[in-house]
């Protein structure tokens, strides 16, 4: 019994001294403590300080210390590395030297220093901890000491036409404020004629004006308004205590004439900044709200610079890391403004939208879409007033109208001819008798009849149908080409396509063909055809190139003259359709007589899509009118102007777009 007791002992001892033997050594619990900072787990690494340290800062502070730092100067790529001994330390102390590298807002960060460790009881057992002080963070650090962050802001890159003109350019504006020491006991009454004046409710002035930080002769701001309201300046400023200031600001000189072009910035959003995060933005910066201000915003914002810094107790300054400002990028687009800016007056506040192309090259001359708004007001901070007048206002100023799909209606029809043509379903000489104003295939269609404009008696060719823009012969065409060969005409065309071009833009859309009536309908811009005016004018490049449909640019660094797709028609078809879209201005029968230029040579197409749930109603009329050229092709016009039912139709459009090409003559 005795021997059994003895041998247990023995067992007990040997597993003593085995967990003795298997306490961590210094070198193992630094390396611990290292990894959980690489893992930027602060609070783990609290437990690993020693008393000493614990006494001088708290875990609280010790977490939140590090998290403040590491979340306010960006740092990531953090990368700790332990200079170890091989042989065991003796004695309760020890030292490891150790390497930290980080990028930060400012740059790369990168330190060596010593880590002293000593080996404290806890618990009745005893275990190596770290005498941690405020040089771990950074070793120039004292207790005292601060860390600082300073940034110097990046220049956006400017938007500007293909002459240089600015279209979004970095300018000034108004920065109106109230110097509360001046309002000599009118301040109910000052705070109401500015909140009157400015839109910016009493509340949230009162609220400015009430901030901690303001003094008797402080400028408090308000709000900035742009300088080219020289009128609400005056008023403004006349109130007493009311003064302005000079700051930059994002000006667009062309205001509402190429505010959807373009956009406009305002401060970024919670939502954007972590939609964006990794990739440069804070949140003091501005972005890019939609517009070419949108789809630039890589190459516009540019890089802030920054500035890491130890403000010691003494004063003096160490420099952790700095990396300078670089500016944005400065883009040229292919538009030229004297050319937007008309088109968008000939609009004249009606919705409608217009794009020119340089048929032989592809270039976006102009891009346009009416009504608008001023970029100016809505960079600057506008008012929810401001917006619910736009958002309410029944001619809705905030759609995009260049970029969305809409039915063509008539000035589908050089491209169904096109198609037909191509494919051999038609030819030129193929022709439809058909008297008076309607027309179905058969009883199937029931009640479905194709309606046209203008009456005919006798045979109607390709050329006289495109004269007059006959709904029936291109009826017909359509179901002579049939479903498949008619999408697949349409595809060449770019239909069923994501176009590629800077500015995004609603691809043209088919629908099911397979339904007699609906591809019938297809035949002249109707049924579910829809398509982007950017997308029109492209189309029929291919009648001024060879039969090469080109792919329209907006930047002025693209290929020019880049085909989108080729050998849409050949040289006879391209000859045959642009004679007849000549006499479309020139026969006195042409749907577009009314734009006649005396010893200009100029082809066209004239459209009107009517917009109704059903055939027999009163629907809404969009007018659309194409136009270019013929002798010196460097121009050519896409229109759409909607609601034209009680405005001549076609008309509306057919005006505005010849006052465009007289202007540029």
């Amino acid at each position: 019994m005795k021997k059994w007791i003895f041998v247990l002992l023995m067992l007990l001892v040997t597993i003593f001294l085995a967990a003795c033997n298997n306490e961590p050594t210094a070198q193992e619990r630094f390396k611990e403590y290292v990894s959980l900072w690489n893992e930027r787990k602060f609070s783990d690494m609290y437990d690993f300080l020693t008393a000493d340290a614990k006494e001088r800062i708290t875990k609280e502070e010790f977490v939140g210390r590090y998290e403040k730092v590491y979340d306010d100067l960006k740092i990531s790529d953090l990368n700790v590395t332990a200079n170890l001994p091989e042989e065991e330390v003796e004695g309760e102390e020890a030292q490891f030297s150790f390497a930290a590298e980080m990028n930060s807002l400012a740059g790369q960060i990168s330190f060596e220093h010593t880590a002293p460790l000593r080996k404290e009881e806890r618990n009745d057992a005893e275990n190596w901890y770290v005498d941690w002080d405020t040089t771990f963070i950074f070793p120039e650090l004292g207790a005292g000491d601060k860390i600082r962050l300073s940034s110097t802001p990046a220049a956006r890159g400017e938007i500007v036409d293909r002459t240089g003109n600015a279209i979004a350019m970095n300018g000034t504006a108004y920065e109106i404020g109230i110097v509360p020491g001046q309002m000599e006991g009118k301040a109910q009454e000052i705070i109401a004629q500015v909140s009157e004046l400015l839109g910016v409710s009493p509340e949230r002035i009162r609220e400015a004006l009430n901030a901690e930080w303001v003094q008797p002769d402080y400028f408090v701001p308000i709000k900035k308004i742009p300088t080219e309201e020289t009128e609400l300046l005056a008023k403004v400023t006349s109130i007493p205590s009311v003064v302005k200031k000079d700051v930059p600001a994002r000006v667009y000189p062309y205001k509402e004439a190429a505010a959807h072009l373009v956009g406009y910035v305002g401060p970024i959003t919670a939502e954007e900044l972590e939609e964006l995060a990794g990739q440069g933005f804070s949140s003091t910066d501005v972005v890019g709200k939609r517009g070419m201000e949108q789809v630039l915003e890589e190459r516009l914002k540019g890089e802030n610079g920054a500035r890491i810094y130890i403000e010691k107790a003494d004063g003096s300054e160490v420099v952790l890391a700095e990396k300078e400002a670089v500016n944005g990028e400065n883009v040229t687009l292919t538009i030229d403004m004297t050319l937007q800016t008309k088109m968008y007056h000939e609009l004249n506040g009606e919705p409608g939208a217009g794009v020119a192309l340089h048929p032989l090259t592809g270039e976006t001359l102009a891009l346009v879409s009416s009504p608008s708004f001023n970029p100016n007001t809505a960079t600057l901070g506008a008012t929810g007033e401001f917006w619910q007048e736009l958002e309410e206002n029944p001619l809705k100023p905030l759609i995009t109208r260049f970029k969305q799909g809409y039915a063509p209606g008539s000035v589908m029809k050089p491209i169904t001819a096109a198609i037909g043509l191509k494919q051999g379903a038609i030819t030129t000489d193929w022709t439809i008798d058909v008297n008076g104003l309607q027309w179905q295939k058969d009883s199937s269609w029931g009640d479905y009849k194709v309606t046209r404009v203008t009456a005919t008696n006798g045979p109607v060719n390709l050329d006289r149908a495109l004269i007059v823009s006959d709904n029936i012969y291109f009826a017909q065409a359509a179901l002579q080409i049939g479903a498949q060969g008619f999408t697949e005409g349409l595809k060449s065309f770019g239909f069923g396509q994501e176009i590629d071009y800077p500015f995004p833009l609603d691809p043209g859309n088919i629908g099911d063909l397979e339904n007699e009536i609906r591809l019938a309908d297809s035949g002249y811009g109707q049924g579910q055809i829809e398509m982007s005016v950017v997308h029109l004018a492209a189309a029929y490049t291919p009648f001024l190139n060879n039969g090469t449909m080109l792919k329209p640019t907006l930047l002025a660094e693209q290929e020019t003259s880049q085909p989108w797709s080729e050998n849409l028609v050949d040289a006879e078809i391209v000859n045959q359709i642009n004679a007849s879209l000549r006499k479309v201005i020139e026969d006195p029968n042409g749907t577009a007589k009314t734009a006649r230029i005396e010893s200009y040579a100029l082809a066209g197409k004239t459209g009107t899509a009517e917009i109704k749930e059903q055939q027999g109603v009163q629907g809404t009329e969009n007018g659309w009118f194409v136009a270019y050229n013929l002798d010196n092709p460097e121009l050519l016009i896409a229109m759409m102007v909607e609601g034209v039912q009680d405005k001549g139709g076609s008309q509306a459009a057919v005006s505005r777009v010849r006052n465009v090409f007289v202007s540029e003559r």
